[in-house]
């Protein structure tokens, strides 16, 4: 259903018309909440897909992070399959409502895969019509669910911490979307270390291209709005700590030691899953493309000591964000891999980088002026 603006044309019922003059170089404020809510639920859809694609992973089937029509045709209320990952949220705010909105439509949780623990489940009648359960009880959300979103306000944090940090299962993910409690905190309240947080930089240049609309999960149907909220990305002010980005793969590393995959498959897999969508330089030879390689993720003594039938080590999350890792190194050092890693990020929101470029292209032959007589 497409949201209708009430208030459009009605300039004297808009925000901005309450505004004193001295006010008015703040207004900024207002579209730079926005764009980090647009990021932050941006980040967290591309992670889901990334571990359900994982999950999915059978051995035989191939698996995919990319929009498929067999994914828009699913019956959002149809059981989930074990294999689906079991998403939780914590907090029912404006936050975690467009957080539920986004992962549905763009990560494919079905309905019934994402719960919802929030102090006030009556006000979300909304999700829980869309098959989602909303309740008030996170101890029940973090037995069942494989990844949890923290959506609180800070001060409600360490209250929820000492609620469930006993329950909290070593494989079980917490993806922290609170601000102002760094990683550390976070590790001395759960006395946990399987958690992302993103970090988010503001340029004191910003540039307003977030819009006004409410409604994130549409908004993300904006190529523009995509290619902005793309982790190498410094389009909008808004830039990601890319150490988020290195603490995804691992993430992904360990929940393939989970299922106890070779560390040889694993890279394979991976390989396969986040390399396969190339940007327009690689041309028609993709030989020269990129594959991940076992040094890339652990120091050349240890790659030394496994056998084909190891798997990878469990990996410290927190470590991974606060430390330099070989991956690190190796991010920052291929552009060929953040050329790939970027096109693949798009591609997940069915947005085709190639196809954009050539279209901008087209659009400056055609605005461009003619040869003069």
């Amino acid at each position: 259903m497409e949201t209708i603006d009430l208030m459009d044309n009605l300039t004297s019922l808009q925000f901005e018309q309450g505004i004193r003059e001295e006010e008015i170089p703040w207004l900024f404020l207002q579209s730079r909440s926005r764009g980090l809510m647009i990021q932050a639920c941006a980040h967290a859809a591309f992670f889901c897909k990334l571990l359900q694609a994982l999950r999915k992973m059978d051995g035989i089937t191939s698996v995919s992070m990319l929009p498929s029509e067999e994914e828009e045709e699913e019956d959002p209320y149809k059981k989930p399959s074990k294999r689906h990952l079991k998403v939780g949220i914590i907090g029912g705010g404006r936050l975690g409502k467009q957080l539920a909105l986004v992962l549905l439509h763009w990560a494919s949780v079905p309905a019934q895969s994402l719960h919802i623990s929030t102090r006030r489940p009556e006000t979300l009648s909304d999700l829980q019509k869309m098959g989602i359960q909303c309740f008030y009880h996170n101890c029940f959300l973090v037995d069942w669910a494989n990844l949890v979103f923290l959506c609180c306000l800070p001060s409600q944090l360490p209250h929820i911490c000492l609620e469930i940090n006993t329950r909290l299962e070593k494989s079980c993910i917490v993806y922290s979307l609170v601000t102002a409690v760094p990683l550390p905190r976070l590790k001395q309240l759960l006395c946990h270390t399987n958690i992302l947080r993103p970090q988010y930089q503001c340029a004191e240049a910003y540039i307003d291209i977030w819009g006004s609309n409410e409604d994130i999960k549409s908004a993300l149907q904006d190529p523009e709005i995509v290619q902005a909220t793309s982790p190498y990305s410094t389009d909008g002010g808004i830039t990601l700590n890319i150490k988020w980005l290195e603490a995804v793969f691992y993430a992904a590393l360990n929940m393939c030691t989970l299922k106890e995959i070779p560390y040889q498959q694993t890279l394979e897999i991976l390989s396969d899953l986040c390399l396969s969508v190339h940007p327009k330089t690689c041309g028609e030879d993709k030989t020269s493309c990129p594959r991940f390689t076992v040094t890339e993720f652990v120091n050349q003594a240890f790659a030394k000591t496994l056998n084909p039938s190891n798997v990878f080590p469990w990996f410290d999350l927190i470590t991974v964000q606060l430390k330099e890792t070989p991956f690190s190194q190796h991010l920052r050092k291929s552009v060929t891999l953040q050329e790939h890693l970027t096109v693949l990020y798009c591609a997940s929101f069915g947005i085709s980088l190639s196809q954009e470029i050539e279209e901008e292209e087209k659009e400056e032959e055609e605005e461009a002026p003619g040869p003069q007589s």
